[in-house]
């Protein structure tokens, strides 16, 4: 057996009695420190301390690579009346491969990964690996400060939602081509240079056997996905984008676990993570497990995974899939398939109460922390201030605003008028949370097709719509996201088994893509009125919301302070121009032209660089006093920005445009 030397001689890893009575009431925060396998040591000598929770088991042995697997050498000892067992095995180091040898109270072998082991063996194999996470040279203090002290609801939010294994692939014609962490880690600080995302949303990064669950089914909640690396290759690629300016997001899977015969089901041979009966311990559709969250220990669990990626790995938030189906007991479930709770109803209290708790525990501990909802109803509460009446989440992915969306984006530009209201609809909730605008990878697979082909026309009508339909989505009031792909045209639906086609960008309309979502970016970030007020109506006003026979929109952003810059948003979404356009303004004076989606580097056929300054005109306009007049291009986008305050000299200092005629 080749054992790694340790860095330091490693620290005894005991199992106390407080430590077996705070996980059984479901408050051990750092019970990942102590269940799994640790590096340790006892007299001096150096080895791997080993700890499982197996309430029901009769008897449990540790079986391992390093004495071929031996089913009789290490049989652990019960500590307490929890149900943990423990057992030191003096000289063992990292790298090494395990299982738990479970002997359940009905007789039978049960051979399981560790629930809680930092690292994994590579599928198809299934095995648990010894690790030492400790140790790492983090160089992200000014990052975790500037964190610390960030209200993320009103900063500004783009994010970048990615998946590691099919982002990009090496072309050197091995089975999977993946990058590690680190080579992707290096490309993508490149790549966000010149595409200034605030954050990137990493699918599937916990252990999972199936490439195609996408990470939606786990089995090492603990453990970084050995496809691309180790620990602490995955702590380099943190602490990469860290030191560019970038936050990492988790998608974190709480709803629903693997069915797996190594994994979490029927763990001890009986149902101590999922609930038994499987009315509530199953999802029909989905073919998974449910978290039993009566009880205290799975909780536990779970919380306290969410703060060993917060503490060890230094992530900044988690997106928690699939919360509407933990919220209700019914979901997607036929009458006679569920159990009401004991007042009669469809709400999942044992998920309400779970929510609650670990909002307050995981942003109390960490002030900047961000919990984003995927949440597909009309729950209310689901954000909010963490101990008040609702769920404590910082955001909630806005699928209504989402399906509105696509489904307006979709039509025939014939069709638009009839269906004006999908683009405007989401304004009239918007206050009640705060919401995130997701384009996520669940729109561009299972024949929905990619963002450009839901997109009506010849082939550059599509990409026109698209420029038009993103800019609605960054000035529409909520923070961003967008899957990888979807920034420069991605035509083909998205495939976890190969990489983006990159080689589009050959072509001027997807480099042109590129480019104008990368403008789109830079505009977000350096405009604070696209996301100071984003949840209320201080930040946002229509100034016509009902040109349907046009289906053209147009509004303002707001900074909410007296002089602040402003920005002016028209769109038109059919393929009709106008000479002689006019829009209504809510101030006297010059309205500068910071983004035009109708120029050639941005894909456009001919370059319509209709000038730069806009003086506004008295007059009756959209119930304004003041208007601006422009040529107004087919599928055009146009930004203007001004300040809050008549008579307030451009921003450019540029001579500003008189209208035509004048």
């Amino acid at each position: 057996m080749a054992v790694k030397k340790v860095k330091t001689l490693p620290e005894q890893v005991q199992i106390s009695e407080l430590d077996c009575y705070l996980f059984g009431q479901g408050t051990h925060y750092d019970i990942y420190k102590k269940l799994g396998a640790h590096p340790s040591a006892e007299d001096g000598v150096p080895g791997m301390h080993f700890a499982v929770w197996a309430p029901n088991a009769s008897a449990v042995y540790v079986i391992g690579s390093w004495n071929g697997w031996s089913e009789s050498e290490y049989q652990m000892k019960r500590v307490g009346e929890g149900g943990i067992w423990a057992l030191f095995i003096p000289g063992i180091g990292t790298g090494e491969l395990y299982k738990y040898l479970i002997f359940g109270a009905d007789g039978k072998k049960y051979y399981k990964a560790d629930p809680y082991a930092n690292a994994s063996e590579l599928r198809p194999g299934n095995a648990s690996k010894t690790a030492d996470i400790s140790g790492f040279a983090w160089s992200d203090g000014k990052w975790m400060e500037e964190r610390s002290k960030r209200d993320p609801v009103h900063s500004a939010m783009s994010i970048y939602e990615c998946h590691i294994g099919s982002w990009m692939k090496h072309p050197d014609g091995t089975e999977d081509g993946f990058y590690t962490y680190r080579q992707f880690a290096d490309r993508i600080a490149e790549y966000l240079k010149d595409m200034p995302y605030t954050h990137v949303e990493l699918m599937g990064i916990s252990e999972h056997p199936f490439d195609g669950s996408w990470g939606y089914q786990v089995t090492g909640y603990y453990a970084p996905t050995s496809r691309y690396g180790g620990p602490e290759d995955f702590m380099y690629l943190v602490n990469k984008l860290h030191k560019i300016g970038v936050g990492v997001i988790l998608d974190w899977v709480p709803a629903h676990f693997c069915p797996d015969a190594h994994g979490l089901a029927r763990f001890d041979g009986s149902c101590i993570y999922e609930d038994p009966d499987p009315r509530r311990g199953e999802h029909p559709d989905w073919g998974t497990k449910v978290f039993n969250l009566a009880k205290p220990e799975v909780k536990n669990f779970l919380i306290a995974n969410v703060l060993y990626w917060q503490r060890e790995y230094h992530v900044d938030g988690i997106r928690v899939d699939a919360v509407a189906s933990m919220l209700y007991l019914d979901y997607g479930r036929k009458a006679g398939e569920w159990v009401p709770n004991i007042y009669g109803g469809r709400e999942n209290l044992d998920a309400i109460e779970f929510f609650r708790h670990m909002n307050s525990v995981v942003r109390g501990s960490c002030p900047g922390f961000i919990t984003i909802a995927e949440e597909s109803t009309a729950w209310p509460n689901i954000t909010g201030e963490i101990g008040g009446d609702g769920l404590g989440f910082t955001f909630k992915w806005n699928m209504g605003w989402m399906h509105d969306f696509c489904e307006y984006m979709k039509l025939d530009p014939v069709m638009r008028s009839g269906a004006h209201n999908l683009m405007t609809f989401a304004m009239s909730y918007n206050s009640s949370e705060n919401y995130i605008l997701p384009l996520s990878h669940d729109e561009v697979v299972h024949l929905k097709c990619s963002m450009l082909e839901k997109m009506p026309g010849y082939k550059v009508d599509k990409y026109a719509n698209l420029r038009a339909g993103y800019t609605f989505m960054f000035g529409h009031s909520g923070k961003k996201l967008l899957f990888m792909g979807q920034e420069f045209g991605q035509e083909r639906e998205w495939s976890e088994a190969r990489e983006l086609d990159w080689f589009l960008l050959a072509n001027e309309l997807n480099s042109g893509m590129q480019h104008y979502v990368g403008d789109l970016l830079k505009l977000y970030r350096k405009n604070s009125c696209l996301w100071t007020n984003d949840s209320d109506w201080g930040g946002f006003e229509w100034i016509n919301a009902d040109d349907r026979s046009r289906s053209i929109y147009s509004f303002v952003r707001k900074g909410g302070k007296e002089g602040s810059r402003n920005l002016l948003f028209v769109l038109n979404m059919t393929p009709m121009s106008y000479g002689d356009f006019r829009v209504g303004v809510p101030v006297k004076g010059n309205y500068d032209l910071v983004l035009n989606s109708a120029l050639k580097k941005y894909g456009n056929t001919e370059d319509h660089d209709i000038g730069t300054v806009f003086k506004s005109i008295k007059g009756d306009c959209d119930f304004r006093e003041q208007y601006i007049a422009f040529p107004l291009e087919p599928y055009a986008a146009l930004v203007f920005s001004f300040r809050d305050g008549a008579g307030r000299k451009s921003v450019s200092g540029k001579k500003a445009k008189e209208a035509p005629g004048e």
